[in-house]
């Protein structure tokens, strides 16, 4: 199989065009071929067992935290289900069943066949161990809005992070300071961090 990337007359035909052309590269590699050998005891109607795995994949790839958004994501995703030569996404609740359905002796086997996938691509089995295994971390702080969700105030080396509104440190507060048995009230008021220039008349 060929994999070509063209433009087409429709005005839009997916939203996952990264995922499809990464789908098209997994199918033509047979990258899910080890979830074939998983053993399934139940009828298969629509979708294979190792159809369906591969689907709970894609819900990962396209960004689904739970199965529940798979009809609001997948489900009229025709050209995406297209590539791997099915009809349609299954339903979420096809999917969540046949995951409830996996017996101990299926679990395992995914297990084999999960880390037979992994092993297969993995630079580091294939590292020459003679030598030096270099990893790159970057922890260089990058900024994000304080309505971000999770987000929290972050530390910056040899950086000050001004006060906004949304911080509580932003508002005037009292705290206090023990120190032996004696302590003392201290007022923290903080600097404004902008001022709007001031006016100045023009001069002629």
């Amino acid at each position: 199989m060929t994999i070509q990337i063209d433009l087409t007359e429709e005005f839009a035909n997916t939203q996952y065009a990264p995922l499809v052309a990464l789908s098209a590269l997994y199918r033509q590699k047979q990258i899910f071929q080890p979830f074939e050998q998983i053993s399934i005891h139940t009828k298969e109607r629509n979708f294979s067992l190792s159809d369906k795995l591969i689907q709970v994949v894609l819900s990962i790839l396209a960004g689904c935290e739970t199965l529940s958004e798979v009809n609001l994501k997948l489900r009229s995703e025709l050209g995406l289900a297209s590539v791997w030569g099915w009809e349609r996404i299954a339903d979420q609740s096809t999917l969540s069943r046949t995951l409830d359905q996996l017996t101990l002796e299926q679990i395992d086997q995914l297990r084999l066949a999960s880390t037979h996938i992994w092993r297969s691509f993995s630079q580091t089995c294939r590292h020459n161990w003679h030598g030096y295994l270099c990893l790159e971390y970057d922890l260089s702080g990058l900024p994000c809005s304080a309505r971000a969700e999770a987000s929290q105030k972050g530390f910056f080396n040899a950086k000050k992070t001004l006060l906004g509104g949304n911080w509580r440190g932003s508002v005037r507060s009292s705290t206090t300071k023990r120190s032996g048995q004696m302590y003392f009230q201290a007022i923290f008021t903080p600097s404004i961090a902008w001022r709007p220039p001031s006016k100045q008349p023009n001069l002629l």
